[in-house]
């Protein structure tokens, strides 16, 4: 799978993995730290979310830098159906062939759209990765997924691009037993 192919299937089997990792969070949870080490649980979960309502602002032609970073103001028990709602609008907006074609406005720059989804894709698989490691769920999607999230993670994201307008910390030395979500989430800066 590489960046050219069309990502929207891969996309929306990280959004379902990324789903489920917040149907199992237990409220008891919320304010734990995560490996996303700028939020804890709740606010990882709005980070989420807010990854998804960009998503689909890219897909509408939007600039995701006029969302918030963070949706707010869910209450404790409504994640799952406010990450639901967002990943049923989202790929509504993606359903169109000719947006992943065209040039769209992302954190990092202009990208394809179909480049972009990879970008997003990432989102969910490595903050599907934090939430499951906060909350003790198995933290690894199907392998094939994961991998196909870092070969585009490899080629969207290079170790040298990192700082300024794409908030990602230096890559991080995987463990030799990791499997290929935990790889993508060092890839992203990410550690347990």
């Amino acid at each position: 799978m590489t960046t050219n192919s069309d990502p929207r299937p891969a996309y929306r089997s990280a959004l379902a993995w990324a789903e489920e990792k917040v149907r199992g969070v237990d409220a008891a949870t919320l304010d734990q730290p995560t490996p996303c080490s700028e939020y804890d649980v709740r606010a990882l979960l709005g980070h989420l979310v807010a990854t998804v309502v960009r998503a689909r602002v890219i897909a509408e032609g939007g600039d995701p830098a006029t969302m918030p970073v963070v949706i707010t103001g869910v209450p404790d028990d409504g994640w799952s159906a406010e990450l639901a709602a967002a990943i049923d609008k989202a790929m509504a907006a993606w359903s169109d062939d000719t947006v992943l074609d065209r040039e769209v406005t992302v954190p990092w720059g202009r990208v394809p759209g179909r480049q972009a989804i990879w970008g997003y894709l990432n989102e969910a698989l490595v903050h599907g990765w934090d939430l499951a490691v906060a909350t003790g769920q198995d933290s690894e999607a199907d392998p094939g997924l994961a991998e196909a999230g870092l070969a585009a993670g490899h080629e969207i994201l290079p170790a040298t691009f990192r700082g300024g307008p794409v908030p990602f910390a230096e890559v991080v030395t995987s463990a030799p037993d990791a499997g290929p979500t935990e790889r993508l989430a060092n890839w992203a800066g990410h550690r347990r």
